[in-house]
């Protein structure tokens, strides 16, 4: 469990750095002049940090579910005799 935590921690402050420099990369390309080149970077990066986000919760999520999924018994494959083909 502390090794989830520490995942989701990382990727909640490293999305919020992207986020808050996308953020500030818009802001700056809509106020000031002749920094237009900053609003579709600006605009870009909130979403990538966004997506940074999402994939570090999903991957979190997936690890819980597949720890507390059900295994089920082990089937140990058919042995087949020399030369025989398996179907």
């Amino acid at each position: 469990m502390r090794g989830r935590e520490k995942i989701l921690n990382a990727v909640k402050y490293v999305g919020l750095t992207v986020l808050s420099i996308g953020i500030l990369a818009f802001i700056a390309g809509l106020f000031v002049n002749g920094y237009s080149i900053l609003i579709p970077v600006g605009i870009g990066t909130s979403v990538g940090a966004v997506f940074i986000f999402l994939i570090g919760v999903f991957l979190v999520v997936t690890d819980e579910m597949l720890e507390k999924s059900f295994i089920g018994t082990k089937v140990d494959p058919i042995k087949s005799k020399k030369g025989a083909p398996i179907q």
